[in-house]
């Protein structure tokens, strides 16, 4: 049990079953807040994935996410967002989750120890020369994990590997490795816990700092949200008044104008032509950079 350090004995675990239930449920809640503090010496590598995720979208290729268990709902969970908070199309971020959608509804461990069901993911997926995927292992052994991490790595895929164990096989083989070092778990062994709580912190970050680089994320709004319903039509409005400093009302004439789109609705509603503030993004590679129109000196 104690090969890995999330196999191992936590020291706040002994008598959990027998203490108080608000003694237990501050326990576990203290240790979700310690594997938290794994993440912060991961920020440098975590950074330099981002900027890898992000080159990759912003040369047309793609960024897509890996995994199986609890770590792939992880990754899938920061996969799924990306499009409604981003706008970035699913296509351009594929998802190879171990056992597929049925494994959603009812996770068993049989899908995580088969490689070849990894190699036809892959297949499927496409990636290739000038992508990226994102690799979560909360072991860094998991057999499913490994193979597309391997597979794609060998079709010239940059992998990016997320694991809570040191000298893991998945952090080796990774041109970036991302180590989550949690420790032990309260419940020894249940990685969907404090690591599986750092790996998606870490893959929150990671993502909106993708957001940012391709300019998605203006002064803290979500600038190229995809408004598909009622919620977000209202907070694309209040994005474009905030930005553009004009009222609703202009703001919402504005995002007629664009059909919806925010970042070239901030720049037309002070008072650039929908066809101006498309050729701006263009030449801007879709950073709004003062958001002012026209650009002050």
């Amino acid at each position: 049990m104690a090969e890995r350090p999330t196999e191992g004995r936590h020291p706040a675990s002994l008598g959990l079953h027998s203490i108080a239930g608000t003694e237990a449920l501050a326990r576990l809640l203290d240790g979700q807040a310690a594997a938290l503090a794994a993440v912060r010496p991961a920020i440098p590598a975590i950074e330099a994935a981002a900027q890898a995720g992000a080159g990759a979208l912003r040369s047309g290729g793609r960024m897509g996410y890996a995994g199986a268990g609890s770590s792939g709902t992880m990754a899938l969970s920061d996969c799924l967002e990306l499009a409604g908070t981003f706008g970035i199309p699913p296509d351009r971020t594929p998802m190879l989750f171990a056992g597929g959608a049925a494994a959603l509804l009812h996770m068993t461990g049989a899908v995580e120890d088969d490689p070849a069901l990894a190699r036809t993911d892959l297949e499927r997926a496409g990636l290739g020369p000038g992508d990226v995927l994102i690799c979560v292992s909360a072991s860094g052994g998991t057999p499913y994990t490994l193979a597309v991490a391997e597979n794609a790595r060998a079709l010239g895929v940059t992998v990016v590997g997320i694991a809570s164990v040191a000298g893991s096989r998945l952090l080796e083989l990774s041109a970036i490795a991302i180590l989550l070092d949690t420790g032990a778990e309260l419940v020894a062994g249940s990685t969907r816990m404090g690591a599986g709580t750092a790996a998606k912190v870490a893959l929150n970050m990671l993502s909106t700092r993708v957001g940012i680089l391709l300019g998605h994320v203006h002064d803290g709004f979500m600038v190229n949200v995809v408004a598909d319903n009622a919620k977000l039509v209202d907070r694309a409005a209040r994005i474009v008044a905030s930005v553009s400093g004009r009222g609703i009302e202009d703001a919402r004439g504005a995002l007629a104008r664009t059909s919806g789109a925010v970042k070239p609705a901030i720049l037309v509603a002070q008072g650039a032509s929908p066809h101006q503030a498309a050729a701006f993004l263009a030449a801007s590679g879709g950073h709004l950079g003062n958001a002012r129109w026209p650009q002050e000196s």
